[in-house]
């Protein structure tokens, strides 16, 4: 009869514990988000005063120091072109880049929408899109290799990133 309430208090206790449990969760920082959860959304980065707006479900981001969707590049340094990709709609949000070619080669991509409804998605962003852009870099076409445990991020960005190639003159 002990071990019956003991063991039934034990449960008690557990369960108790495990429901006033709260879990803590990290801050976004505000550089990596946009504003609110709405249909549309804007954000702008600290060195440019123009905003992106996002028409589907979720928001967009702007990495600082790119250009913001649909923007022209005001401030390339001469010889530079920039190139924006299409829209490559996934599954978690939409992924757009732009390529800055200088004499025929790429010098450098930004990243003008991707994912960002949730902090695994900004997670994903930040640790996908370095990679993707240095094999941009290196490999000077769409031929590069999605990386792991970012199938649908990476299949966005080669999508937006051969659209840009194929605009290119």
């Amino acid at each position: 009869m002990r071990r019956v309430i003991l063991a039934v208090t034990g449960t008690i206790a557990g369960l108790v514990a495990l429901l006033s449990f709260k879990s803590h969760v990290p801050s976004v920082p505000a550089a990596a988000t946009s504003g609110g959860s709405g249909g549309s959304s804007s954000s702008s980065s600290s060195s440019s005063s123009s905003s992106s707006s996002s028409s589907s479900g979720g928001q967009t981001t702007t990495v600082p120091g790119e250009f913001p969707q649909g923007s022209v590049a005001k401030s390339l340094p001469a010889g530079e072109t920039a190139v924006d990709g299409n829209v490559a709609n996934t599954a978690y949000g939409p992924v757009q880049i732009q390529l800055i070619e200088q004499n025929s080669k790429i010098v450098k991509v930004a990243v003008l929408q991707q994912p960002a409804n949730t902090l695994h998605d900004i997670q994903i962003g930040a640790m996908a899109f370095p990679q993707l852009i240095s094999e941009t870099l290196t490999a000077q076409n769409g031929k590069i290799d999605a990386v792991s445990g970012a199938s649908y991020t990476s299949a966005g960005y080669i999508q937006s990133l051969q659209s840009a190639l194929d605009k290119r003159v």
